[in-house]
């Protein structure tokens, strides 16, 4: 074996060794190991608790914040339900009624139980129309407590009837609201020939519009504004019977 050769074979040899520690070396890293794993762990220090007094009053805090929301809500609820009283309140004592027809004093433009819609703001914005669908309040005279008419003369007008046909400062009215089947020469009350009668200021005629079966003006006499609850304009009920008024 050459020079060359043997250097290469101690290269070798000692590359080979830097591979494998040797038993010396291999012994003391199982030592090394084993020691570790035997050791116990290490326990975390305890963390030192917070006064009592400290936390109760962060609980009560908590507790708070979870009530709040729901305090809130209850009084949000409160004001929403207050609020919805008083406006259905003030509408219907102020603005808005129902009224239930009761006989048949409007037949056949309104029936027995119809309801309708009275708008009671019409007569503080304006004076009464001819033609309005009206109810009243309780009269001296009156069979029911409430009546539903139709507004037919107005103030200063000279209202007659004349074979049971109106007739307004000697001109005859058109009413294409009454029903030919209800209302005919014959059959228009106990007086078709009632002599004129002036409205005075302030006041209304009023006539159903059964002739026949109505207590109205002719018996009443002109009805004051203040009597006036307000103008009918709608039938709601029964759903079939859905009209303007």
């Amino acid at each position: 074996m050459n020079e060359d050769q043997r250097k290469a074979l101690q290269e070798l040899t000692e590359w080979k060794a830097s591979l494998h520690p040797s038993r010396a070396e291999a012994k003391s890293l199982d030592d090394g190991l084993m020691k570790t794993l035997q050791e116990p762990p290490e326990r975390d220090e305890p963390r030192s608790s917070e006064p009592t007094g400290e936390r109760d009053q962060a609980e009560e805090s908590d507790r708070d914040e979870d009530e709040n929301p729901r305090r809130r809500q209850l009084v949000d609820w409160l004001v929403v339900v207050g609020v919805a009283l008083l406006a259905a309140f003030l509408i219907r004592t102020y603005v808005l009624a129902h009224f239930v027809v009761d006989g048949t004093s409007m037949a056949s433009t309104l029936e027995d139980g119809d309801r309708v819609f009275v708008n009671k703001l019409s007569y503080r914005l304006h004076d009464p129309r001819r033609g309005d669908v009206v109810v009243l309040h309780q009269l001296e005279g009156a069979t029911q407590r409430d009546l539903i008419k139709r507004v037919i003369g107005l103030p200063g007008e000279s209202v007659e009837m004349r074979s049971c046909q109106v007739v307004i400062d000697g001109r005859q009215l058109q009413e294409p609201y009454l029903d030919p089947e209800v209302v005919t020469p014959g059959n228009c009350g106990p007086d078709p020939d009632f002599q004129p009668v002036v409205v005075p200021d302030d006041h209304v005629f009023v006539m159903g519009d059964n002739r026949a079966g109505s207590q109205d003006s002719r018996v009443l006499g002109a009805i004051d504004d203040d009597d006036l609850v307000g103008r009918a304009f709608v039938v709601f009920w029964p759903a079939g019977s859905w009209k303007w008024l």
